[in-house]
């Protein structure tokens, strides 16, 4: 598609300043966080679908009848535009909502908002500005598969996978999350990358890598405490390591046939692939899907793997646990059997990450463990 020229000057500041620091608990569940006693954000400029001359919709728009739980970071994977003008970030919005409906079939924009290198926010999917300004409704997006209940979607102009974040794009990014946090008492670190749900890139290496500090911030703004979440890795063509060598028994627990040698090498990403394709974590999930990623396993795809182990368990899928117990400083023998001396392990890994101390390994054992 041929980009379309386009600018904005407006730069969102901080409602509240950042007087007060956000303390962050990493390795901690969110729901461990302290009680919310922030303040409120003050709402930002945020241009409207008329504004911006958006298409109708060609189906219904759902507008949900709860509060959104967690906010979900994107770039665009567009190039990175010295136009800051409002007329760019406007003309920006129409290619993503022409894409989004005429190549992936979608009823309208998949992200609920939309934020430009010039740091102009718009409103993405119809109804989204007016249910965030009413704080007690959300507008069902299509921008990260099982999480469009859930959550509420930014995309980012441009991409990130080296190149650094615009300061007017930063700032209004860290101003429309306190505003969303704000107004549905999400917490400061339920904000997460796409990569952290679906076997993708997006954001890039240097937006996800801001993420803590974006929490932070965020935290900061409103005068609330921070948990930093646990996140399951992602492996792109070439890893290496011990949670290759865990996901590789992991397929083989499966019935893959892969060699356990850990590199993700094109047999393990084949076998993988079939398990991101029955979770669904692929696929165009928003408008940076243009770009090709190949091999890339990562997000929920993990939880479809990684079975509940406890004592007596057999296989492959307790052996992956005791390499990466190892890998960890704790070492038990590879003999892919759950006897009393893994138990004893795996709680005082347990004891050490902040986990409940139960000898059973279950989605948080498996997210310290590879994360």
């Amino acid at each position: 598609m041929v980009q379309r020229e386009v600018r904005v000057a407006r730069r969102a500041v901080l409602a509240g300043g950042l007087a007060v620091s956000a303390v962050g608990f990493a390795g901690l569940p969110a729901s461990a966080a302290a009680p919310r006693v922030g303040g409120r954000a003050a709402a930002p400029s945020i241009s409207s679908t008329s504004d911006w001359d958006a298409r109708d919709a060609s189906g219904e728009i759902e507008v949900l009848d709860s509060k959104p739980t967690k906010i979900i970071v994107h770039h665009t994977a567009t190039p990175n535009s010295d136009d800051t003008s409002q007329s760019h970030a406007f003309e920006l919005s129409r290619q993503i909502q022409d894409y989004h409906m005429d190549t992936n079939g979608w009823s309208d924009t998949g992200q609920n908002f939309t934020n430009s290198r010039g740091g102009h926010l718009m409103e993405g999917r119809h109804k989204s500005l007016a249910a965030l300004q009413g704080g007690s409704q959300h507008v069902k997006g299509a921008h990260a598969g099982e999480q469009n209940s859930v959550s509420l979607g930014i995309e980012n102009e441009g991409t990130y996978t080296e190149a650094s974040v615009p300061g007017s794009l930063w700032e209004s990014l860290v101003s429309l999350c306190s505003y969303m946090v704000s107004q549905y008492g999400i917490e400061p670190g339920e904000i997460y990358g796409h990569r952290d749900y679906m076997s993708t890139a997006c954001p890039g290496d240097v937006l996800y890598a801001r993420l803590p500090e974006l929490r932070e911030s965020v935290g900061a703004a409103l005068g609330l405490a921070v948990v930093q979440p646990v996140t399951w890795p992602l492996l792109r063509p070439g890893a290496q390591g011990p949670s290759v060598s865990a996901l590789q028994m992991l397929l083989g627990a499966r019935g893959a046939v892969v060699p356990v040698d850990g590199v993700f090498g094109e047999s393990t990403q084949r076998a993988s692939a079939g398990v991101v394709a029955e979770r669904a974590g692929s696929g165009p999930s928003c408008f940076g899907s243009r770009v090709a990623e190949p091999g890339l396993f990562g997000g929920l795809a993990w939880e479809s793997v990684t079975p509940v182990l406890g004592a007596g368990a057999r296989g492959e899928a307790v052996r992956a646990v005791q390499v990466l117990l190892t890998s960890r400083g704790r070492y038990v023998p590879a003999d892919g059997v759950f006897g009393n001396r893994m138990v004893s392990v795996v709680r005082e890994f347990q004891a050490a990450s902040g986990l409940a101390v139960t000898g059973v390994v279950d989605r948080e054992g498996w997210l310290r463990l590879l994360g």
